[in-house]
């Protein structure tokens, strides 16, 4: 699987070779399909996070590594290989994201994620002004008893603009983590995915990057 990628160039001459890849769009988005009138009566009482094992993994420290899954804020054998970090992070971000919903009927959210590329050390610390996050997952809600779908499966964008060079040392002086930026920001699509809280997030943006 090709994934969309992190920022790719360093460089006048960089950029000048990239022609079209500078100034790349990006987005955060889903279909609306969950009504908030619905879905106000839903709790969820389950979450089923799936990075599937097919996904590629790079650890080369370049601009933009093709694969699909690209982390490096913990380091490998830290709870987990890649994948069990991946899910870890995006079951916390689904499990604040839910967190609104208070209703009567248990459901169950189900996510698999596509794509997790967040920087290398190359791209983080050595450019400035460029960089995204890109994470894309699907999402299904189900009835927790029955296993009935209460949602279509949707695909969701969940971009977000990365800190580098100054913005990222700046960011770690004051405590804030790539993990946690991403968590933050996945959690808040999730939540406005679910109709749980305003849906503000929707939208596209462009940065330096692919």
């Amino acid at each position: 699987m090709t994934s969309r990628r992190t920022f790719l160039a360093a460089g006048a001459a960089s950029v000048m070779a990239l022609g079209g890849c500078f100034g790349g769009g990006f987005k955060t988005m889903y279909a609306d399909v969950i009504d908030p009138e619905v879905s106000k009566s839903w709790r969820v009482t389950s979450i089923d996070v799936q990075v599937p094992r097919s996904l590629s993994i790079s650890e080369a420290n370049t601009y933009a590594p093709d694969a699909d899954i690209v982390w490096r804020e913990e380091r490998l054998g830290q709870g987990g290989d890649r994948y069990q970090q991946v899910d870890r992070i995006i079951t916390e971000a689904a499990t604040k994201g839910a967190s609104g919903l208070r209703g009567g009927k248990p459901v169950k959210l189900v996510l698999v994620v596509t794509t997790f590329h967040a920087l290398t050390e190359k791209t983080r610390y050595g450019l400035e002004g460029a960089g995204v996050h890109n994470v894309q997952f699907t999402a299904q809600v189900v009835d927790a008893r029955t296993g009935e779908a209460l949602s279509p499966v949707d695909l969701v964008d969940a971009d977000l603009i990365a800190y580098t060079g100054s913005e990222a040392l700046a960011s770690e002086a004051r405590g804030e983590t790539q993990r946690g930026r991403i968590i933050a920001h996945v959690s808040n699509v999730i939540a406005g995915w679910l109709g749980s809280a305003p849906d503000t997030l929707r939208g596209e943006f462009s940065r330096r990057g692919r």
